[in-house]
């Protein structure tokens, strides 16, 4: 003999379908968002392309590899494409790094000291060597899509040759533009950089990749 099932407890049921089938229809939805949203590598090949110049500014928090000590600075920058940048430490002390495609200064006004290198010997050494570069990212680095994390989506790039001082630097992205970059040195430091109000392409003056030394400044020029 069937068992009698109440009205209420049928109504129960059919609700009981109606959210488990709810919830299958979310989850197709999310599943095919996340399919359709553009991996890191995606986003970083969309700001090669699209991007010319850009600024905005930053906070870089360097940490040492015991964790304990920690050193946290801010400022500004602009880049145009290939090898301009304008990289201008403003908190807790001043410091600024030119570079107008050939040559990069490095001034240091507490001491009021300029260091002057050929681009390509810096090329790599700097967060703001790195987005100013050229598209030469895949021949230096081997690229991999490391997946989302707190809305971003990340790229890490392995130098190809030990010669740089940097073992793994990590980017992440949102709608084609660079949010993050970590970077891990060969001793285990980190540095982490977050930007914020970023430009796209800008119309930046040739004066923003100019430098001129400042007199009595000492200068020491690298290789």
């Amino acid at each position: 003999m069937t068992p009698r099932v109440s009205g209420r407890r049928r109504m129960a049921n059919l609700a009981g379908r109606a959210i488990s089938q709810g919830a299958w229809v979310i989850l197709a939805v999310l599943m095919t968002v996340q399919a359709a949203r553009a991996s890191g590598l995606d986003q970083l090949h969309a700001f090669l392309e699209k991007t010319r110049s850009a600024q905005g500014a930053f906070t870089q928090t360097v940490v040492s590899r015991d964790r304990r000590s920690t050193q946290t600075t801010s400022g500004t920058f602009s880049f145009a494409r290939p090898g301009k940048f304008r990289w201008a430490y403003e908190k807790p002390f001043a410091q600024l790094i030119v570079a107008d495609g050939a040559t990069v200064w490095l001034y240091e006004p507490d001491l009021n000291q300029v260091i002057v290198r050929k681009l390509d010997a810096a090329l790599g050494a700097t967060p703001a060597a790195l987005l100013a570069g050229d598209n030469s990212l895949e021949r230096d680095f081997t690229l991999v899509a490391s997946g989302e994390r707190d809305g971003l989506d990340y790229v890490d790039a392995t130098p190809r040759t030990s010669e740089s001082q940097f073992t793994r630097i990590r980017l992440g992205f949102s709608g084609d533009l660079p949010r993050k970059m970590e970077l891990t040195d060969a001793f285990g430091n980190t540095t982490d950089l977050v930007f914020t109000d970023l430009r796209r392409n800008p119309a930046l003056a040739p004066s923003t990749f100019a430098f001129a030394i400042p007199a009595g400044a000492d200068v020491v020029r690298s290789p």
